[in-house]
């Protein structure tokens, strides 16, 4: 291990140029991150492993992201919406085989009909459940009061990804308009942690143009808005998207997947106690994409219950994995995935943020 990385591991406090050291760090030297960020989750969180029932309900979305490949512009994705019944039924499923969380996620819409749709999914995930479901929602950029009103209805945890915390960067790869504002995205978090919500945040890894410096910033917004969960992901290009033409100018697919997961480990270091996911892209681009974000300090796993007919449809980037599993292979392949890492997967449990709860204890005080 070189003098310098031995040194910065030592640090209770990391600053930019820490991050960017870790993240610009060459290979003989990622292993050593990787098992450093395995301790600290160990010390800090133990080995178990939370679960959320992962449920895309829909895949129309408003947004015109150039990254995307569910955005409005591509006309060609099939567009589907679950039904209520759907939705409700696939959280029965969690229930019934021990996910005691779901997330339901959607591409981002503010209309009323879909506003309401969902304080009714949630009212009834809670009926069915006897209050026991625990309930993560992803579904973009709302009102203060929509907010308040769906945390009232049963969410608990809201995912709101920034994507990236640069505003240049931001500005390549959105539409300018209203519809796409940095800063309407950054007060939507604080919204979400106003009202209550364990608030989670996450980014895109591997962007063209993004430098390591842009990606410590990242690290570094996360814990400057106190997040609680993060969801970040290795970029995966589509080729319905205006961004597909810089595919020649991207890292590897390989070099993707380490830098993807050296975010992971980076991070753990940085904020010890947040909830940090093992997610699908890390899948898609490795045969033990999740099991190697779990060794470098990730716990929390999302396996994919969304209904069959559906789950092809929501195709964010090329290759996603896991769409052709039935529901009993999800779980069993889930675990095996848990357990191979070492790792012991949380049934029945809610699976909270460890900062979450100790801020809420300190508020009490």
């Amino acid at each position: 291990m070189s003098s310098e990385l031995h040194k910065i591991l030592k640090k209770e406090e990391l600053t930019k140029d820490d991050l960017v050291s870790l993240i610009s760090a060459g290979n003989e030297e990622n292993e050593i991150i990787f098992n450093h960020a395995g301790r600290v989750r160990e010390l800090h969180l133990g080995k178990k492993v939370h679960l959320r029932g992962l449920i895309e309900f829909s895949n129309i979305c408003s947004k015109n992201c150039f990254y995307c490949g569910i955005r409005c512009a591509n006309k060609n994705v099939p567009r589907y919406e679950a039904t209520e019944k759907e939705i409700v039924g696939a959280a029965k499923h969690a229930q019934d085989n021990g996910f005691g969380s779901v997330a339901l996620q959607s591409g981002e819409r503010s209309d009323k009909k879909f506003i309401k749709k969902i304080d009714r999914v949630l009212q009834r995930i809670k009926q069915q459940s006897g209050g026991k479901m625990g309930i993560t929602l992803s579904a973009g950029e709302q009102t203060e009061d929509v907010y308040r009103m769906w945390f009232e209805s049963g969410a608990h945890r809201y995912l709101l990804r920034i994507e990236m915390s640069d505003p240049g960067l931001y500005k390549k790869f959105h539409p300018g308009d209203n519809l796409h504002d940095f800063n309407k995205r950054t007060e939507c978090l604080s919204m979400l942690r106003k009202t209550g919500y364990q608030t989670g945040s996450g980014m895109l890894i591997g962007l063209p143009f993004q430098t390591p410096e842009h990606l410590a910033r990242d690290l570094l917004f996360l814990k400057e808005n106190d997040i609680d969960m993060a969801g970040m992901g290795p970029y995966i290009e589509h080729p319905e998207t205006p961004l597909y033409k810089y595919r020649e100018v991207l890292l590897s697919k390989k070099e993707r997947f380490y830098l993807g997961i050296k975010m992971v480990a980076a991070l753990r270091i940085l904020m010890k106690d947040i909830n940090i996911a093992a997610t699908t892209a890390m899948q898609t681009l490795h045969p033990e994409g999740q099991q190697k974000a779990l060794i470098a300090g990730a716990n929390i796993v999302m396996p994919n219950i969304t209904p069959a007919k559906y789950r092809e449809n929501y195709f964010l980037y090329e290759g996603k994995s896991g769409v052709h599993f039935n529901l009993e292979e999800v779980k069993s392949v889930t675990e095996e995935r848990i357990r191979s890492a070492g790792f012991e997967p949380g049934y029945n449990e809610w699976g909270d943020s460890l900062r979450f709860e100790k801020r809420k204890n300190r508020q009490r005080c």
